[in-house]
């Protein structure tokens, strides 16, 4: 017999197979040593009363039955197969690839900045020497952005493809198993280069091609058809399809395709800051006085107000985590967040971001049209630079001072490495963003308490939550509606936001390419 049923534990009981077994054997009425297997679908906590709960559905196999192992997808030799050309290793590349593998396509894999282990060096000097590698950094690389910020694989895409693929896909390759359970599944920045070393592996192991150091700088397009891509090195590879999916940092990309005049739309984004707790604050404020306790994660938030018209939200919080330099090039500074896997690190941060449309924009920006909102946000990087030394150092604020409308005269310990600089945050975050976001973080301290504090960093700016562009695309056959063959995918295309919609994207993009050569 296969029956799910819903169980409210402790946080200590829900930590323990046995007595999940023995909780869902009282349940049903039936007896523990008739239960085959106990398969936990969802896990999820309920702070919302006195005491914290864990709220679990699964699904209990009695009398004959017992659980079906999925079997892994089916990846044949593609060696000699027809070339399909992917621009770009993050999760929608990577993705895009297996799928070609799975229908018989050999996929080519360009990425222009480093293998993860290597990647890891330019990550460090940007920290240590604050220098940035233009093609190798915490957005370029592969496995792309997430590998080194996070690995967060939360996602409401669960209508535009298979959410457990994904999920089992990540776990056959050095994922943990509890990604597929959890209500907010997470890797850990510690455990993702491993997973993206061994997709790789497998797509290498099928006779695909994975090239390092191969930045894209032209597309090779013939009676509106695409015929292949040049790279930096000045290779030259050709195919009937090329996937892009270069993510949300690729400017330059943008730029080329600006340049050879093929179509792109101007949307809307997010920009703000970091903003930074103790661990132990948020915890409090979650779970009440007793805070986390031994059996409980780190505490996450989501918070979100409408603030002069425009949205005012928590975006990619990272439990127990740091705040990392995400700068592309030299003269910028951006930051983003990270957890480990273990997510023990004693400060809490989270993106606190102001939406802005492109009618929003000053009339020097709007001239610009469909780059327009690129040099907003570059020209809000290049102030935080400014505001930070001209280095990687970051500059920030406490919250109630800037609140204030002050400049601090002192910060808090931050885990941001380069460092932090007390600025004019007015400066940095312009007309638009500051009021709002001040507007913003006043709202949010009424909702926790606590939350609002002297002893919280903002620190800016948090610029790269999307793509400011979108590559437009056919509805049905998810081509360039003027560039045949040409597949834009993913968050840099505009289709995507996070690791899984992003994967399932990748996908679909391959699929497409499927039918496109079919044809």
């Amino acid at each position: 017999m296969i029956q799910e049923i819903q169980l409210r534990l402790s946080p200590k009981d829900a930590s323990f197979a046995e007595v999940i077994k023995s909780a869902s054997a009282r349940q049903l009425g039936i007896k523990i040593t008739s239960i085959n297997a106990v398969q936990v679908l969802r896990r999820s906590i309920d702070a919302r009363g006195k005491n914290v709960m864990i709220q679990l559905s699964v699904i209990v196999y009695s009398a004959n039955d017992a659980p079906e192992k999925m079997p892994p997808p089916d990846y044949p030799n593609v060696e000699k197969a027809e070339e399909v050309i992917i621009v770009g290793s993050g999760p929608a590349g990577m993705f895009a690839a297996l799928k070609c593998i799975e229908n018989g396509l050999c996929p080519i894999v360009l990425e222009r900045g480093k293998d993860v282990r290597e990647r890891r060096k330019d990550l460090k000097a940007i920290s240590i020497d604050h220098k940035v590698n233009p093609d190798s950094n915490y957005c370029f690389g592969e496995g792309g952005a997430g590998t080194y910020s996070d690995g967060k694989l939360y996602t409401r895409s669960k209508k535009r493809g298979d959410v457990d693929g994904i999920l089992r896909i990540l776990v056959e390759n050095g994922a943990n198993e509890e990604i597929i359970t959890d209500a907010r599944p997470h890797i850990g920045t510690n455990k993702l280069p491993n997973v993206v070393e061994n997709v790789r592996k497998k797509i290498l192991d099928c006779g695909g091609l994975y090239l390092f150091n191969q930045r894209v700088t032209d597309f090779i397009i013939e009676n509106d058809k695409i015929k292949g891509v040049i790279t930096s090195t000045g290779e030259k590879y050709t195919a009937k399809a090329v996937i892009l999916a270069t993510g949300h940092s690729a400017r330059d990309i943008y730029s080329i395709l600006n340049k050879k005049g093929i179509e792109m739309q101007v949307k809307g984004i997010a920009v703000g800051v970091r903003i930074e707790h103790s661990q132990d604050l948020i915890d409090h404020i979650q779970y009440g006085k007793d805070g986390r306790g031994e059996y409980l994660p780190a505490a996450a938030y989501k918070l979100v107000e409408q603030c002069y018209g425009r949205g005012v939200y928590s975006f990619c919080m990272c439990p127990g985590g740091y705040i990392v330099p995400s700068a592309t090039d030299a003269e910028q500074v951006v930051v983003n967040g990270m957890s480990p896997s273990s997510r023990d690190n004693k400060y809490a941060n989270s993106g606190i971001v102001v939406a802005i449309n492109p009618e929003d924009l000053e009339e020097k920006y709007q001239k610009e049209g469909v780059m327009s909102m690129m040099s907003f946000v570059q020209e809000m990087e290049r102030r935080a630079w400014i505001a930070g030394g001209k280095t990687q150092c970051a500059p920030a604020g406490r919250m109630t001072d800037f609140c204030d409308k002050k400049i601090s005269s002192s910060l808090n310990n931050t885990s941001y490495q380069p460092g932090i600089i007390s600025a004019d945050m007015d400066y940095v975050l312009g007309d638009f963003v500051a009021p709002r976001l001040r507007e913003g973080l006043i709202k949010f301290g009424k909702k926790m308490r606590g939350y609002y504090t002297e002893n919280a960093n903002i620190i800016g700016v948090e610029t790269r939550t999307s793509s400011p562009l979108r590559i437009p695309r056919d509805p049905l056959t998810l081509s360039h509606p003027k560039i045949s063959g040409l597949f834009p995918s993913g968050e840099g295309a505009g289709y995507a936001g996070g690791i899984v919609s992003a994967a399932i994207d990748g996908e679909n993009c391959a699929l497409a390419v499927v039918e496109y050569l079919k044809k």
